[in-house]
C-alpha cells in the first residue's frame, strides 16, 4: 500500500472528511472538514469522490515524502508549497514522485489548508468516518514519523487548477432566525446586524469568538435558559454578550442563548477568517437561506467542470532548458524535397 511519510508537521494537522452526521443523540457532533468547499475542490482536482479523506492543516503544514508516486492536490487556506524546493501552485493538482519532498509552510491567507491524495487517506474508519474528532476522543493529530496510508488510486490526471473562491478575508455571514431569536429584542437584533465584528483570538474547530466595540448583546432571561441541543452555525451569546459562532466540531448541547444560525454554506468564511478579520451578519429569510444552500450545492457539483489546465510560469521551472520549448522547426535553407538519409 502507498503511504505518505511525515518528516515534519505543524501542531494541528488532522485527517478530515465529511464527518459523522446523525450521532447527536450519542453526544457526537458531525465534525469533519472545517472548510467543506476545500474538500470538494480537492476531490474535483483529482477526479475522485468528495467522501475521500484529506489532511487538514491549521495554519501550518509540514514536510512529506511518498513511498510511491502520488497524485496530490492543495486547496483551502493559501500556503507556501514546494516540491524539492520548486514552488508549486495552490488550488491545483500535482505529481509527488518517490523520494521527492513536499514542503508546505504557513498560511498566508485563511486558516485551514488541505493536502489531498489520489485514492484518499486509508486510515481506520471510526463510527462511520475517518475524520479526527478530538473533542469526542476519536483519533489524534498527525505526528512527525507517521506514515499515512493511501487508498488505491484509479485516476491519473494531474496539472489542473481551480479558481479560488473568496472566503479567506472575512466578509458577510448570512444568518436565519432560530427558535431562540425571539429572546433578543428587535433593537438588539438590528444592532447585531449593524455591527462590524473582528474575529477574536479564541478560535478552534469548535467555534470562533467575535469581538466588537460597545456593549454586548444580551437576551431576555438568559440566566434561566436550560441546556439543550445546538448545531454548527448557531451564534451563542456568552454572559458578557460576546458572540461565538459554532463550527462543525462544536459541543452537542449548550445553555447560552442563540441569536440565530449562520447558513452552512457560509461557515467556511468564518472558519477561514484570520484573527482581526472583519465580519458582519446579514439576516435572511428561511426561503432565501434554502435558495443559497441550493446554489452552493450546484457550485460543488459543477467544480469538476470548472477545473482548468495548470499553466506553469517559466520563471518557476528550474530545469527550463531541459524542455523542448519549440517543435516542428525546419531549416529555411534546406531542400524540402531532399530525402533524409
Amino acid at each position: 500500500m502507498s503511504a505518505l511519510k511525515v518528516l515534519r508537521i505543524g501542531p494541528a494537522v488532522t485527517i478530515q472528511d465529511m464527518g459523522r452526521p446523525g450521532l447527536l443523540g450519542q453526544g457526537v457532533s458531525q465534525g469533519g472538514a472545517a472548510d467543506v468547499r476545500a474538500l470538494a475542490e480537492g476531490a474535483a482536482l483529482l477526479a475522485q469522490p468528495v467522501t475521500h479523506a484529506a489532511l487538514e492543516m491549521a495554519g501550518m503544514g509540514g514536510d512529506f515524502q511518498a513511498t510511491a508516486p502520488l497524485r496530490i492536490a492543495l486547496t483551502g487556506a493559501v500556503m507556501s508549497a514546494s516540491i524539492d524546493g520548486e514552488r508549486v501552485s495552490w488550488n491545483a493538482s500535482h505529481l509527488l514522485g518517490v523520494g521527492q519532498t513536499l514542503s508546505i509552510g504557513a498560511a498566508r491567507r485563511g486558516v485551514y489548508g488541505y493536502l489531498h491524495l489520489g485514492g484518499g487517506i486509508n486510515s481506520p474508519v471510526l463510527l462511520g468516518a475517518r475524520a479526527v474528532h478530538q473533542s469526542a476522543g476519536l483519533g489524534h493529530a498527525i505526528l512527525a514519523g507517521d506514515e499515512i496510508p493511501v487508498g488505491p488510486d484509479s485516476g491519473s490526471e494531474i496539472g489542473l487548477v481551480l479558481a479560488v473562491t473568496p472566503r479567506f478575508d472575512g466578509g458577510e455571514l448570512r444568518i436565519v432566525e432560530s427558535f431562540q431569536s425571539a429572546l433578543f429584542s428587535q433593537a438588539i437584533r438590528d444592532r447585531f446586524a449593524g455591527t462590524v465584528f473582528q474575529r477574536g483570538s479564541r478560535a478552534n474547530r469548535m467555534g470562533v469568538e467575535l469581538v466588537s466595540e460597545g456593549v454586548g448583546f444580551s437576551a431576555e432571561g438568559q440566566l434561566n435558559i436550560l441546556s439543550e441541543v445546538i448545531t454548527p452555525g448557531d451564534v451563542q451569546m456568552t454572559g458578557d454578550g460576546k458572540p461565538f459562532v459554532l463550527l462543525r466540531e462544536c459541543q452537542t448541547t449548550g445553555g447560552y442563548p442563540r441569536i440565530g444560525t449562520v447558513l452552512p454554506c457560509d461557515l467556511p468564511r468564518i472558519a477561514q477568517a484570520q484573527p482581526g478579520a472583519s465580519l458582519r451578519f446579514n439576516w435572511v429569510t428561511l426561503d432565501e437561506a434554502l435558495a443559497a444552500e441550493e446554489r452552493f450545492a450546484k457550485e460543488i457539483k459543477d467544480l469538476r467542470r470548472a477545473c482548468q489546465p495548470l499553466v506553469r510560469d517559466p520563471a518557476d521551472i528550474a530545469d527550463l532548458l531541459a524542455y523542448q520549448l519549440v517543435g516542428g522547426v525546419i531549416s529555411a535553407k534546406a531542400d524540402p524535397f531532399e530525402k533524409e538519409s
